[in-house]
């Protein structure tokens, strides 16, 4: 899961309040790439492709609902443990112990690796923004007067993914703006309320790019340590994503980077073909399974777009219950997909597997550091560079699935790495 920085050391943090008044936030069905509005057809069919099952009572979602702005207006949220869960970013001190993962060494890792991400998060915080987190990116030079012509929207989809990929990103994709997954407002810290969306209305197009996280750091969560694959991977993301944008300006086109502000970028993802999506609630790629860090780019660039993608996650989460039996906060959906929602961090309206962010959120508080234990035990969590890996990821797209679950489960490719152990590679 993906949350806001904390506070500056010393800065005073927001006192909970209220929730703002609940306002109505329907969308309808045919509303496609914000500004450029698509049949009703062409949606639904989109939606069936990728797997999406949204009713008529779907709503948007404000990020102020996010679980992490949550944690700090909401009471029903915010706690002493979750204060303390921010500030170890800052002052890991606080809670270093003499625990294999939960060292001095281990929390300084972990809080360097965020550091080029946070230095872009706290560049304009005094102007109530924390870019990539709560708000889009601005850290971008202006654009020449020309424009290049694009006279192919299928050839420049091809050069962005090219020059995206040599910019640093793992995986592109390319879809439309689709209004539904735009957040109907962002999120002031310093008010504690909502306020105005910045996404244009008229950048039609999204590229998506997936960034994977280190395996080797993953499997030794729940640690201070494993926390390190995510904040590397986040400052990947805030380079790559500026040089996307960057790249888009400098051809006379409009370009927003964002990080996890402005709108839900799952599905958006699953939309631009670079996953479907899994029982945990995270994106299931076929590279590097749930092992990865999403951001987008909105243009009015002229791209073709990408198609979902299918290869058997569905079918295999149907029958898994490796993240649900891992999670020791009993977060994550054990039955069908539904429409139940848990609580007001939860999105209304889709039939889908939803992990009671609440739950999660507290086990992160009480450990004082990110958790990614459904990312290590999920079978798709894999190294493809390897045939064996491969082969399975063939049969788990075929009814030999659960030959290849049980094959998973004996393997113990799941299992815990010690930190101590992830040192001593080192030596």
């Amino acid at each position: 899961m993906d949350y806001p920085r904390p506070a500056k050391s010393g800065r005073r943090l927001p006192q909970a309040g209220p929730p703002a008044a609940e306002k109505p936030r329907k969308s309808p069905r045919s509303a496609g790439a914000a500004g450029h509005p698509r049949p009703a057809s062409a949606v639904a069919a989109l939606d069936r492709e990728a797997g999406f099952e949204i009713g008529e009572d779907f709503t948007r979602f404000s990020q102020k609902d996010d679980i992490f702005c949550r944690s700090f207006w909401d009471p029903k949220v915010r706690s002493h443990r979750s204060d303390m869960f921010y500030e170890t970013y800052r002052t890991p001190k606080l809670t270093w112990r003499k625990v294999d993962g939960f060292t001095q060494r281990d929390y300084a890792l972990r809080n360097a690796s965020w550091h080029v991400t946070d230095i872009f998060a706290e560049m304009r915080d005094g102007e109530d923004r924390r870019e990539g987190f709560l708000d889009p990116y601005t850290a971008i030079r202006e654009g020449p007067d020309s424009t290049l012509p694009v006279s192919s929207p299928e050839e420049m989809a091809r050069e962005i993914k090219y020059a995206a990929k040599t910019l640093g990103a793992d995986l592109v994709g390319i879809t439309a703006n689709d209004e539904r997954w735009l957040y109907t407002h962002a999120y002031s810290r310093e008010n504690e309320t909502e306020k105005p969306q910045e996404v244009p209305t008229d950048l039609g197009n999204v590229i998506v790019i997936a960034q994977s996280m280190d395996r080797e750091l993953l499997r030794t969560a729940p640690s201070a340590l494993s926390g390190t694959a995510t904040g590397a991977t986040y400052s990947r993301d805030s380079i790559v994503l500026l040089a996307i944008a960057q790249y888009i300006t400098n051809l006379g086109y409009r370009a927003v980077a964002s990080m996890n502000d402005s709108a839900l970028v799952i599905p958006l993802a699953i939309q631009a073909g670079l996953g479907e999506y899994g029982r945990h609630g995270l994106l299931i790629t076929r590279e590097y399974g749930p092992r990865v860090r999403l951001g987008k780019v909105f243009t009015d660039m002229p791209l073709a777009h990408d198609r979902p993608v299918r290869f058997g996650v569905k079918e295999t989460c149907d029958i898994c219950r490796a993240c649900t039996e891992g999670c020791p906060a009993r977060a994550i959906a054990g039955g069908e997909p539904s429409t139940l929602v848990h609580n007001r961090s939860n999105i209304q309206g889709i039939r889908k597997w939803t992990t009671d962010a609440e739950k999660c959120f507290r086990f992160w508080a009480n450990q004082n550091t990110d958790c990614s234990i459904c990312v290590r035990v999920c079978p798709y969590n894999r190294d493809y560079t390897g045939w064996w890996s491969r082969v399975w990821r063939w049969m788990a797209g075929t009814p030999l699935r659960r030959l290849a679950l049980w094959l998973d489960r004996r393997s113990g490719r799941g299992e815990r790495l010690t930190p101590s152990r992830w040192w001593h590679a080192a030596t």
